[in-house]
Parts: C-alpha cells; sequence; structure tokens
C-alpha cells in the first residue's frame, strides 16, 4: 500500500503537493499524518520520521516499504511507479517546462516562503500589505511567477498549466492559498486569475482546506504573525 506521511495540513505546503498531485491523479494511497510538535531532535515528531528519513521532514512516500523523501524525489518516484498517471506532460518539451518549474518552486522564491508563510485558515491581509510594501524580494517573488505562468498558459492547451492537472499545478497550489491569506496586492493578469480560481476549486484542494479549518490545532512557532487563533487588529 502507498503511504504519505505529511504533517499539519494547516502549516505544511511541502507535505500539500504530493498529497493534491496524488489525490488529483486518481492514485490511491494510506494518509499518516504527523503533528508539529517541534522540530528539535526529542520532538515526536523527529523521532516518528526518524525509520523512514535522515532528513527528519515530511513530506515521506512510503513506496513497497521503501520510503522517498523530499517532494521532487517523489514526483520522480511517482512518475515511474505510475507511468500514465500524468505525473508529468506527455509531450519532452512540455515535461522540461513542468519539471524546470517545479525545480524553481523547491529551490528558490524563498522570500514568498520567509515573509508568507503558508497558514491556511487566516486570514491576514493587513499584514500581506505591510510585507508587500516592505519587501522587494517578495514582490519580486510574485511578479516573477505570476509572468511565468501567464507565458505558460498562453501555450496551455487545457484548463492546467499543461494541458490537465499534473505536478506542476499541485506545486503552485500553496503559493495561491498564501496569496489568498495574505492578499498580496499584486497585479494578477486575468489568465492567471482564472487559473488560481479553478486550482483553488479543486476538489481534493477543497477538502486539504477543510482538513486545515478541522485540525483545529495553533502551533505557536509556525505563527510569526500571531499569538492566538484570534486575527490581529
Amino acid at each position: 500500500m502507498l503511504q504519505l506521511l505529511i504533517g499539519n495540513k494547516n502549516y505544511s505546503s511541502w507535505s500539500l503537493r504530493p498529497w493534491l498531485a496524488l489525490h488529483g491523479l486518481g492514485i490511491a494511497f494510506e494518509e499518516v499524518p504527523l503533528r508539529f510538535d517541534g522540530f528539535g531532535m526529542d520532538a515526536q515528531f523527529k523521532q516518528r520520521l526518524r525509520r523512514f528519513t535522515p532528513s527528519g521532514k515530511v513530506p515521506v512516500l512510503v513506496l513497497d516499504g521503501v520510503a522517498v523523501w523530499d517532494s521532487l524525489a517523489i514526483a520522480e518516484t511517482l512518475a515511474e511507479a505510475f507511468p500514465h498517471a500524468g505525473v508529468w506532460p506527455g509531450a519532452p518539451a512540455e515535461r522540461a517546462q513542468a519539471r524546470g518549474l517545479c525545480a524553481d518552486i523547491h529551490s528558490g522564491f524563498t522570500a514568498l516562503r520567509q515573509h508568507c508563510p503558508m497558514n491556511v485558515g487566516a486570514r491576514l491581509p493587513a499584514v500581506g500589505a505591510r510585507v508587500w510594501q516592505e519587501q522587494a524580494d517578495l514582490r519580486e517573488d510574485v511578479h516573477h511567477l505570476l509572468e511565468r505562468c501567464a507565458s505558460l498558459l498562453q501555450d496551455s492547451s487545457g484548463p492546467m498549466l499543461f494541458g490537465a492537472f499534473g505536478m506542476a499545478d499541485a506545486y503552485l497550489a500553496p503559493v495561491w492559498l498564501r496569496l489568498q491569506t495574505y492578499a498580496l496586492p499584486c497585479a494578477m493578469p486575468a489568465s492567471v486569475q482564472a487559473y488560481v480560481q479553478r486550482v483553488l476549486a479543486l476538489p481534493a484542494l477543497q477538502q486539504w482546506c477543510a482538513d486545515a479549518a478541522a485540525e483545529n490545532d495553533f502551533v505557536p512557532f509556525l505563527e510569526p504573525y500571531r499569538s492566538g487563533p484570534t486575527l490581529p487588529e
């Protein structure tokens, strides 16, 4: 049985990516949630992960008893194990673009992650307005990503970036959730805005958001902008 170890749905953007891909591509798996109680080596979260991965991070895919960690490694493992599922686009040129985009998100866009950590259940427009004004690197990250998506959508044959839903769309989903949480005042091209709405409307993503709300788990060390579940003034 395929298993996917994930962290809190409210906070774990990296867990969301393979989870959404598996659901969106119709690949059956067992979800194994691990609550974030700390990131020190004595945390239960770390202790439970030790027998799966030396990285001590989620997500972790367990396929035929073999643990695979890191979201890009998981993506490639799924593409090999399920070659007809549509993890990557079929055309070589589009496949290269999709892989490149996911690799860029994986290793870059650090300002977006730093200043706008994923928080599905919160609505922080005042924070978003402030960091957007103060952080030029954040504005650069978002503008670059929106321009790239607009360019890809010009050549897309379907509702998603490369036609049908695939790993690239799953990789971008946490970005759109961040823009929703912080209401970043960015100028979004019409084509990208429509695409974002299609991604946010995916039943699997809607389920993730509902599950995140149902966690009802406030983790203070993952909340740089709040001291409790009530939104700041």
